[in-house]
């Protein structure tokens, strides 16, 4: 069953959804890279990671707790067991905190190389709350960025995610969604696509070096392709899209859906 949406669907902007929508969609552009650019040169998927902890107010767990793992068991209350003597060397025992807990985040992006010397020639990014939200894990990847726009390779950013602040991109266009695209030899110019939440989502061309052809990505046709062979028309309609969209296009959803039964 197709999104019932024209562009993005809001709905897989869900924080349960929106990591498994990540992964597939980057898995499915590699495959429509490879498809257009071998055997010249050939596609992999890299990944960031990202130690999140706990206590931090900024800085969430996004990982879901591991059901392999018992819960902890007090044991002052547990049953049986062997019992362990009292140290008797006259050194009283000192309270100890144990360290806060983490979680490990991991976001993949994309890198296309050049089969004869293996070097990056185009890195593309799918953003990811860890990229957008101010914190450390933004920083580090605006670092990264930074240092990819002082090289000879080219970048992709793709924003299918409303909520959390733009990075900062001079001159960004107000929009819900959007593709830039920086080659190196253009730089610091840009080209970027804007678009609205009832927009459908462009064919972005992805760079490769001068002279050989670019490939070409239509983003809304790769969207319906992951849409309907991860069949989330099943699972992501429970909840709201997160953020809340605004009142008029709360009303503008709804009314899709109602069109387009799930």
């Amino acid at each position: 069953m197709p999104s019932p949406f024209p562009g993005m669907n809001p709905y897989l902007e869900q924080a349960d959804v929106w990591p498994d929508f990540h992964n597939t969609f980057l898995v499915a552009m590699r495959e429509e890279l490879v498809r257009q650019l071998q055997p010249r040169y050939f596609v992999r998927v890299e990944e960031h990671i990202y130690v999140q902890e706990y206590d931090s107010e900024d800085r969430r767990p996004l990982g879901r707790p591991d059901v392999s793992i018992l819960p902890t068991r007090n044991p002052r209350n547990s049953g049986g067991g062997v019992a362990i003597d009292e140290p008797r060397t006259g050194i009283e025992p000192v309270a100890v905190m144990i360290p806060p807990g983490a979680d490990e985040i991991r976001s993949a992006f994309l890198e296309i190389r050049d089969r004869e010397d293996r070097h990056v020639v185009t890195a593309i990014e799918l953003l990811s709350p860890a990229n957008k939200y101010a914190g450390a894990d933004r920083d580090v990847y605006w670092n990264k960025v930074r240092r990819i726009l002082g090289s000879r390779t080219h970048f992709v950013e793709i924003d299918l995610l409303r909520g959390g602040p733009r990075m900062p991109w001079l001159d960004l266009p107000a929009c819900s969604y959007y593709a830039l695209v920086s080659r190196a030899d253009e730089r610091p110019r840009a080209e970027v696509w804007a678009v609205g939440l009832r927009d459908q989502l462009p064919q972005v061309a992805i760079p490769v070096k001068s002279g050989d052809r670019e490939a070409q990505i239509d983003l809304q046709l790769l969207l319906r392709r992951v849409y309907d062979s991860a069949g989330y028309h099943d699972s992501i309609y429970d909840g709201h899209p997160e953020p809340r969209l605004a009142v008029d296009d709360e009303k503008w959803a709804e009314q899709v859906l109602a069109a387009n039964p799930v």
